[in-house]
């Protein structure tokens, strides 16, 4: 029995850990380069896959806190284009980004959603296809920033279609499309207070064929300039359609014009990244030799002849230019002279002659004295004795 159970051991651990780590099948996406894409990971799609859930299928809690993780295969992060964000474990989240044409090829994104509950986990791969876009690149390019909003809540699809209704009502004309959503957050942006009704922002791109209508144009006026300068709303002859849902910043907008620009991009062909049979990496050149004698003279004798003349200049100062006792006797008058010397001469000849006395103490420099009879008394006699013999004739 004790050998079965052994045996029986790792069967089951190996039963435990796969109800642990559940797998989703694949799911294959299309992104199209310079366009704006968005998958949303729903939480009731990874909660049914859950091992706890699954034994009481019949009874799947609303309320399951799950967050996700999303990574790129064998590597920590995301690729550059692509963004994930998620506001809580209650909501969806979001995986969004707009691939460029040096994107184009295949990448495999992993997925994992943790169960914070019974801290479970689902992983899932999601492979994205990214393909060029069909249509020539748009040279005409707007950025708003809308402040009312956060980038999930324009991510879903039918925000994005209000969003671009209201701009070719603005506009007047039907050929604008969205390039890409940024939140506020990722250009600098702060969190705000926890305030109702505060957003953090988000910068909303989009691009066309045609050239900036008049009403674009006017944001960039001298006259609307000046008024963002006051913090005043600039003032434009076209419609607003955009309030109230979208509240535009109409001094923060951004217009790019690559046409003049002439801006072609090249399809890349991604290869497997694999040499074929029979062929050698091929390393690149040595780089040519560079004579560092300049660089040299320049960061090591520059600063040396610098300090070695300013030494000499602090040399010259000091010894050059200072004024010597013979030069300043010279400048001296013969009185002047002649009654310094005398004074001098005089104080040294008093000094010698008090060192070389021997007289007593004057009664000066003594603790206590009497005046009258000049007898010395102790600072520590009492004052009884003092008493007799008054120090100073007045008092007796």
């Amino acid at each position: 029995m004790a050998a079965r159970r052994l045996l029986w051991t790792p069967f089951l651990a190996v039963v435990f850990l796969a109800g642990l780590l559940s797998a989703l099948p694949d799911r294959n996406v299309s992104p199209v380069a310079g366009a704006i894409f968005v998958h949303e990971l729903k939480r009731e799609h990874f909660q049914g896959a859950f091992p706890s859930i699954r034994k009481n299928y019949s009874e799947i809690p609303s309320d399951t806190p799950i967050t996700f993780h999303a990574q790129l295969l064998g590597y920590p992060d995301l690729p550059r284009w692509l963004r994930y964000t998620q506001r809580g474990p209650y909501r969806p989240g979001y995986l969004y980004g707009s691939p460029t044409t040096k994107d184009v090829g295949r990448q495999l994104i992993e997925v994992t959603a943790y169960n914070r509950h019974t801290y479970e986990t689902v992983r899932q791969r999601v492979i994205f296809t990214i393909v060029p876009s069909p249509d020539a690149q748009m040279p005409y390019q707007a950025e708003f920033f809308v402040k009312n909003r956060d980038v999930e809540e324009v991510l879903p699809a039918d925000v994005q279609k209000q969003f671009q209704q209201a701009l070719d009502i603005m506009l007047e004309q039907k050929d604008w499309s969205i390039i890409n959503i940024t939140s506020a957050l990722d250009r600098g942006g702060r969190v705000p207070l926890p305030i109702e009704g505060r957003k953090e922002g988000v910068y909303i791109k989009v691009g066309s064929r045609r050239p900036f209508s008049d009403c674009l144009l006017e944001t960039k006026s001298s006259d609307n300039q000046f008024r963002c300068s006051l913090d005043q709303q600039p003032v434009i002859t076209c419609y607003d359609s955009f309030s109230p849902q979208f509240r535009v910043d109409w001094c923060n907008i951004t217009l790019a014009d690559l046409s003049s620009l002439g801006v072609t991009e090249e399809v890349p062909v991604w290869g497997d990244g694999v040499l074929e049979d029979g062929s050698e990496y091929n390393p690149p050149t040595d780089s040519p030799e560079k004579a560092f004698l300049a660089d040299y003279l320049l960061t090591i004798l520059l600063p040396l002849l610098v300090a070695l003349l300013l030494c000499l200049l602090l040399a010259y100062i000091m010894y050059c230019r200072r004024e010597g006792v013979h030069k300043r006797d010279l400048k001296t008058s013969d009185v002047q002279m002649v009654h310094h010397n005398t004074i001098h001469s005089n104080t040294e000849e008093l000094r010698h002659m008090a060192s070389s006395r021997d007289v007593p103490r004057p009664l000066s420099t003594l603790p206590m004295f009497n005046v009258r009879t000049g007898e010395r008394i102790s600072p520590l006699q009492g004052r009884q004795d003092s008493a007799h013999v008054p120090l100073i004739l007045a008092q007796q």
